[in-house]
């Protein structure tokens, strides 16, 4: 059962990224990364997460997640955590910002079901 989960998780991961990717991208596929001023298509980008971790409750939440370039996410950035705030004080608030930050604090550990029902969700068809 934890290879099915291990095998629904990762879907689950690829389908939301491209999800969000396409989702912040414009009609010709163009996105600009939330941290810099890079544009590339969104096959290029990655969907990069406010909050890192992979054991929180933020790991499929969409407001804490946006298309960003390798550098910025992966690279010697790590996050540009700097930058991240600042978009998401400017698109969200700091509103939204708390509520983030305390699901930070929930460690939540995603059920099949839960898995392929987000897989389903974010599923390109």
């Amino acid at each position: 059962t934890s290879k099915r989960n291990l095998a629904a998780a990762t879907a689950a991961l690829v389908n939301f990224s491209r999800w969000i990717r396409q989702r912040d991208a414009d009609e010709y596929g163009m996105v600009k990364c939330c941290t810099c001023p890079v544009i590339k298509h969104w096959k290029q980008m990655q969907a990069g997460h406010f909050i890192p971790g992979r054991h929180n409750s933020n790991l499929f939440e969409e407001r804490g997640c946006h298309a960003q370039c390798y550098s910025c996410n992966c690279g010697w950035l790590k996050g540009n955590p700097r930058e991240y705030d600042a978009f998401m004080r400017e698109k969200y608030g700091e509103e939204v910002i708390k509520e983030l930050e305390a699901n930070n604090r929930i460690n939540k550990r995603f059920t099949l079901d839960e898995l392929q029902s987000i897989i389903q969700k974010y599923d390109p068809k």
